[in-house]
């Protein structure tokens, strides 16, 4: 906080030095890149928020493009080796598509059996980081929500997906989630769940792609994936695309341009507000109120929408960092019981199972 404090006051310092100097394009030059400077430092708190759960989901840091950040990213990882890694999982790395990224992680339930009479829900948890980095198997996409509801009789199961690297853009992740949770959906016998009873979560870029696939029918339709009982984003992304992209913080810009486009046509067709559509699941947008982007504004605007077609949602504000809600959900706080509540709301079951 020091350093930023210090930065902050000598790009202050140096906007009044630059006032008396000439315009021109040298000057402009100088300016972009100071400003560029002082946004990465005013949010350098989120990205170190990130660097203990999931490898700097929010980036940071001078890494522009996917390619340079992932290549961050790997650094970090070899640095934090298994300390950044949760629980091993009861079954790891199952196929659900033929390409290396498609693969999920199972944590079966603790007061459940594989051959037992009752199934048990489920909840399909989506990484974030961006669209270009992340892995199912970070601590904070899993530990304590794995510690919290497998104990308590949920299935619990954390997805890969291609990344912008691998020639997915936001769009085509989408499909890639539809398909997995429809294997999920066909296999979860296998794992003592019940495919009739998903809820879906995520994270960040996570959070905004399964906020896209509850919103679409038509990806639903073409991956045959099945209902779902509802869906939990935690700090999207984006909720809408199109108000995003102009807003987005200078260190990530890039890098939502190689993963939304450039035009608006693409932004609506990868973005949850526009595509939502009837008999989407109840949704809930959990969003931070520290972030300068003002996710929680895209939640609401999102929310009165769905319930003016008559799609329950809801949001859930959090003073919190963009990681905290991801690491901290499942940690016995208010913050996990009000999550809960929106499950308890979804499904009898679920409620019985949360008491």
């Amino acid at each position: 906080m020091q350093s930023a404090r210090k930065i902050g006051c000598a790009f202050t310092l140096l906007l009044i030095l630059c006032s008396t100097v000439q315009a021109g394009p040298l000057r402009d030059r100088f300016m972009e890149r100071m400003q560029n400077r002082q946004d990465t430092s005013a949010n350098s708190s989120e990205a170190n928020d990130e660097a203990g759960s999931e490898l700097s989901d929010m980036g940071g840091g001078n890494a522009q493009s996917c390619a340079d950040w992932s290549k961050k990213v790997k650094r970090l990882g070899r640095l934090l080796g298994d300390k950044a890694a949760g629980p091993p999982p009861d079954q790891a790395n199952i196929a659900y598509g033929p390409s290396a990224l498609e693969k999920l992680d199972v944590f079966y339930a603790k007061t459940n059996t594989q051959n037992s009479a009752q199934s048990a829900p489920m909840i399909v948890m989506v990484h974030g980081g961006g669209w270009c980095v992340g892995d199912k198997s970070m601590s904070g996409v899993v530990a304590n929500k794995v510690a919290r509801w497998t104990p308590k009789g949920f299935v619990f199961v954390s997805v890969n997906y291609p990344m912008v690297a691998e020639g997915a853009n936001a769009l085509a992740q989408a499909d890639y989630i539809a398909k997995a949770v429809a294997y999920i959906q066909s296999h979860a016998a296998q794992w003592g769940g019940d495919g009739k009873k998903v809820i879906l979560m995520g994270h960040s870029a996570g959070a905004h792609l399964i906020s896209l696939v509850n919103a679409d029918a038509r990806i639903r339709d073409a991956n045959r994936m099945q209902p779902v009982l509802g869906a939990i984003s935690l700090d999207a992304g984006a909720i809408d695309v199109v108000k995003q992209m102009p807003n987005v913080y200078s260190f990530l810009k890039v890098r939502y341009q190689e993963a939304f486009g450039n035009t608006e046509a693409e932004w609506i067709a990868a973005s949850p507000y526009h595509q939502l559509r009837a008999g989407a699941a109840p949704w809930l947008g959990v969003c931070s109120t520290q972030r300068k982007d003002k996710p929680c504004d895209q939640a609401q605007a999102y929310a009165e929408k769905s319930t003016a077609m008559g799609i329950a949602a809801q949001t859930l504000p959090q003073a919190k960092g963009h990681g905290g809600l991801n690491k901290d959900l499942g940690l016995e706080n208010d913050y996990t019981r009000q999550v809960e509540r929106f499950m308890a709301g979804l499904n009898a079951e679920v409620a019985r199972l949360l008491q």
